[in-house]
């Protein structure tokens, strides 16, 4: 086969994955999102774009190994009945509707930067829930308040989300060197998220009524919450010392199943391996798109718009960066711009940015993040979260968090 032949396929091959990943499944192939990514890859090599070694090398090991740690971990915490106790704690303290929206909007934050966000919003969004119910809320306040912080609090560490797991790997940022610049970032854009949310929501939170639970809290395994949450310490202790950030996580994954004592099945079944193939499948369409050169090509025709000051560069990016995210995906759209990052005046600001706007970015519509589909599918029993119902929050929550975000990020540096 020839070249040029190669490279239309690749192109043909890479259209067909993206089509499928980024809406819903279509009736005449109704394939989920990691199916898509896998027949992606099977194309990929089917067709001789590349070869199964090639394949095999395109898989950004280091991500999915972080990934599976971090799973694990959360897994014992939900395990231990950590979450079910935190949203009983949460409920019973909470002395207004908009307190509770406060502590949800920082609680989601704050896990999410330790425990990636999609698995916080997969195991919170149920507990909210119940939470809401059990409390005669309005949930529609609630849920995109965990949707978006979870978003926005994630932007901290590069354990916060899949897309910074890639670029922490990508950049060799250190953990504490981009948390320095990160945490101020995601502490001022879960403040401006609670503003949007509190004055639109003022008069539906003004005549709410909190119904506190009665009797007994949840039951909650204090030993194996004691032990996950040291291990869980020693693990963020070796990512601020400069330790290699997967295998720091997946060591602790494996002492704490080691020192817990407990079976491991029901454990194991908490990690999303669904995820887990999505991402490696991806990393080898991706690297197939990447043979044709047509990223590079794509670099080249968008680079004057960019500018040659490092302001003009990091301001143009960012918007780039979050139409990119919207269009193509935060992840494949970091996987491609990463190639990019070398070119730019200040490339550790630049890979800053892009992981600061493919995160917010997920905030803008209903399907920009996994985090967000997560949410509005757990709780579709309770309450039904149109596109509308949401992006008339996403919109306005994006732009002002892009803003804020970036002028704090370039203060700081």
């Amino acid at each position: 086969m020839s070249t040029s032949h190669k490279e239309l396929l690749a192109i043909v091959i890479f259209c067909l994955t993206y089509l499928l990943i980024s809406g819903r499944q279509v009736r005449i192939l109704p394939l989920n999102r990691p199916a898509a990514a896998l027949l992606g890859t099977v194309m990929m090599v089917a067709f001789g774009v590349l070869t199964p070694q090639e394949a095999y090398h395109a898989v950004d090991y280091d991500t999915l190994v972080l990934l599976l740690g971090m799973m694990i971990i959360s897994a014992y915490l939900f395990l231990a009945g950590f979450f079910d106790w935190a949203a009983d704690w949460v409920l019973r303290r909470a002395k207004t509707p908009q307190a509770l929206l406060v502590y949800l909007i920082f609680a989601s934050g704050i896990l999410s930067a330790v425990l990636v966000n999609d698995i916080a919003c997969l195991m919170l969004t149920p507990l909210v829930v119940t939470v809401m119910v059990r409390g005669r809320l309005p949930l529609a306040p609630y849920l995109l308040a965990l949707a978006m912080s979870s978003n926005l609090g994630s932007v901290a560490t590069l354990v916060g989300n899949p897309q910074n797991m890639i670029i922490g790997h990508l950049s060799k940022i250190s953990f504490l060197r981009f948390s320095a610049s990160m945490v101020p970032v995601a502490l001022a854009c879960l403040m401006v998220q609670y503003a949007l949310l509190h004055v639109g929501f003022r008069r539906v939170l003004r005549g709410a009524v909190i119904h506190r639970p009665t009797g007994q809290p949840p039951p909650l395994d204090r030993r194996l919450l004691l032990l996950t949450f040291s291990v869980l310490a020693l693990v963020f202790g070796g990512f601020m010392a400069g330790l290699n950030l997967s295998w720091t996580a997946l060591s602790g994954g494996a002492l704490v199943m080691v020192l817990a004592k407990r079976d491991t099945h029901p454990v194991l079944k908490l990690v999303d391996w669904h995820l887990l193939v999505f991402f490696a499948a991806l990393f080898v369409v991706v690297e197939g798109l990447s043979k044709t050169g047509l990223p590079d090509q794509l670099y080249r025709a968008v680079q004057p718009l960019f500018g040659s000051s490092v302001a003009s560069q990091a301001w143009n990016f960012a918007w780039f960066s979050n139409l990119g995210s919207n269009l193509f995906s935060n992840v494949p759209f970091v996987l491609v711009a990463g190639k990019w990052m070398a070119n730019f005046a200040q490339p550790e600001l630049m890979w800053k940015v892009m992981a600061l706007t493919t995160t917010l970015a997920g905030n803008l519509t209903i399907v920009g993040s996994v985090a967000n589909i997560i949410v509005v599918e757990s709780a579709r029993g309770h309450v039904e979260l149109g596109f509308w119902d949401y992006a008339r929050y996403g919109i306005p929550v994006t732009l002002l968090t892009t803003v804020f975000g970036m002028l704090i990020l370039m203060w700081l540096h």
